[in-house]
């Protein structure tokens, strides 16, 4: 039995709570067989949130790609609050690419969540977004080491600049602007 309710974590996990995820890799039939309970699968969903928030760092952004995954599934608050506060505490420091990533992983999170959380939350998430943004557009391109603007579909200052242009641009549409 606790071997079961293991391996059912372990799957899980490995896919952050997805069913679909789960399906398309042919693990969803198993997963199921495991009868796990939702009040179970909230809390791992909880652990998970709990371990990348924690993960969140400006040296890479896995941990908020691996968050935004699981608000798809899992509209816990927590999310986006977690991903905006280190943003705006940590974000700034980072290089123009890592900025470009954060802003833009929370003007998605704003989408997911746009309609389960405060009014306060939404705007102060927006704001960070922007905060951002405008940060990147007024100040020189810096890339640390590692990486390369082409892995972010960039070729050049101006046109790190009209992403985030339209980033500011589109938060301005969701915010009727």
């Amino acid at each position: 039995m606790v071997h079961d309710e293991q391996r059912a974590k372990d799957l899980f996990t490995a896919y952050l709570g997805s069913s679909l995820e789960m399906h398309r890799q042919g693990r969803h039939e198993e997963y199921k067989a495991f009868q796990i309970p939702i009040e179970t699968e909230i809390e791992w969903f909880n652990e998970l949130i709990d371990r990348y928030s924690k993960e969140l760092s400006i040296m890479d952004w896995n941990a908020v790609s691996r968050l935004e995954a699981i608000a798809k599934n899992h509209l816990e608050p927590r999310i986006i609050e977690n991903v905006t506060l280190f943003a705006g505490r940590h974000v700034m420091s980072a290089d123009s690419a890592v900025k470009l990533m954060y802003a833009e992983h929370l003007i998605r999170l704003t989408k997911v969540f746009k309609k389960v959380i405060s009014k306060e939350l939404l705007y102060n998430a927006y704001r960070t977004a922007v905060q951002i943004l405008e940060d990147i557009i007024s100040k020189p391109l810096i890339i640390d080491p590692g990486h390369e603007l082409q892995q972010f579909k960039l070729k050049d200052k101006k046109s790190l600049n009209n992403r985030a242009r339209m980033s500011v641009e589109e938060i301005k549409e969701e915010l009727n602007l």
